[in-house]
């Protein structure tokens, strides 16, 4: 049985790790994911964590032995933020390219320059392409639930994908919070034991790993991959099924809030979820028809799914929490535009790039972005297709 315990992001990202048993942990410490490492640290010197934790001199060589450790046939874990995510960039394609399951905890940071430490969206879903699941977290038992899902999720035979789960960086990952945090035996049970399929420490059945693959059958193999994170739409929902079963909490692609009759809604992933809520009660209360969309699961893209829920909608503001130089909007906004496109009956559509560098989005600008919904709604709306909400000058 559960317990409620008092953790912030890190703490909860932590917990899961634990309760999964890794293998390896393999991390470079850097703000603001480094409490996990701490946290996970100290579980291995306090004899609570039976596993390798290994702190080498760099993000691209945490990775690397990552990468090393899961080909060996272990359950490895890693954990970064910011640069250190960038730093582990051409090795995360290695870690998707040959299907090791591998999991990293992402406390989401601005990337420099100028050097800024707080949380944005910047360094995580730049990796977007790299072949990784990606999952997003409102709130800490979020980031609890969700790590210990994509454990299960990433090691399921027809998926074989890395997967990384993210909090925003100081908001979430600083911030505490209760936390029901599962029975150890229950978590394992849940999670199973780790079964590597082609483990280069069988020295009875040979394998090759990282060979050359030039024109001949590089397109095939790198077509192969795509196989297992779109198998993973199948699995993520029967995992979260099965957790909501076992747990009591319910996941899905996403979340909807007061969606059901909604005219007007705001898309949007992690912590600024928690503060749009609060601003569609209020509009609710004064009878305006709002709704919010929270994307849980960001690769794969759940893009039928959404489409069978904005079809009805006939406003839509995107909200990303980054910034994509030279592109008509930025990437959840166009994931989304994208996914509407092929309704008959489009909804209309804006973004707004907010929360740069740990920029406060307030409910009053909430408040403004379903005051342009409204006016979107009605062909009143005189702005711009992106937007930029809290911004000076």
């Amino acid at each position: 049985m559960g317990k409620i315990i008092t953790l912030n992001g890190n703490g909860a990202i932590a917990e899961a790790i634990r309760q999964i048993k890794p293998d390896v942990v393999a991390a470079y410490p850097i703000t603001p994911s480094t409490a996990i490492v701490q946290y996970v640290a100290q579980f291995v010197a306090d004899g609570l964590l039976d596993c390798e934790f290994v702190c080498p001199e760099s993000e691209h060589s945490a990775m690397s032995m990552c990468i090393g450790a899961a080909a060996g046939g272990g359950r490895v874990v890693t954990a970064t933020a910011s640069q250190g995510l960038a730093l582990m960039w051409e090795l995360l394609y290695i870690a998707a390219g040959l299907r090791l399951p591998i999991l990293a905890g992402i406390a989401s940071r601005a990337l420099s320059a100028p050097i800024n430490i707080h949380g944005d969206h910047s360094d995580s879903i730049g990796a977007r392409d790299a072949g990784w699941i990606q999952i997003f977290s409102e709130n800490s038992q979020e980031a609890y639930d969700n790590f210990i899902q994509a454990a299960k999720i990433s090691e399921d035979f027809d998926v074989r994908t890395p997967a990384m789960v993210m909090i925003d960086g100081f908001i979430t990952s600083h911030s505490t919070e209760n936390v029901i945090v599962e029975d150890d035996k229950d978590v394992e049970e849940f999670v199973g034991e780790f079964k590597p399929l082609y483990p280069l420490l069988d020295v009875e059945k040979p394998v090759t790993l990282g060979s050359i693959d030039f024109t001949n059958y590089y397109f095939e193999h790198k077509r192969n991959q795509i196989e297992g994170i779109e198998n993973s739409r199948r699995v993520i929902l029967k995992v979260a099924d099965e957790y909501e079963r076992k747990f009591g909490r319910k996941y899905g692609f996403f979340e909807l809030y007061k969606i059901d009759d909604a005219e007007i809604a705001v898309v949007l992933m992690g912590s600024a979820a928690g503060t749009g809520k609060e601003v569609v009660d209020e509009l609710r209360e004064k009878g305006e028809k709002a709704g919010l969309i929270k994307i849980r699961v960001y690769r794969p893209f759940p893009y039928r799914e959404l489409q069978d829920v904005l079809k009805n909608i006939k406003a839509i503001a995107v909200l990303d929490r980054l910034m994509s130089p030279g592109a008509y909007g930025a990437p959840l906004f166009t994931e989304v535009r994208s996914a509407v496109y092929d309704l008959k009956k489009r909804p209309k559509i804006i973004n707004y790039i907010y929360g740069l560098g740990g920029r406060d989005i307030a409910p009053d600008h909430f408040k403004q972005v379903f005051s342009d919904l409204e006016k979107l709604k009605l062909n009143r709306y005189k702005g711009d297709v992106v937007n930029y909400l809290n911004l000076r000058g």
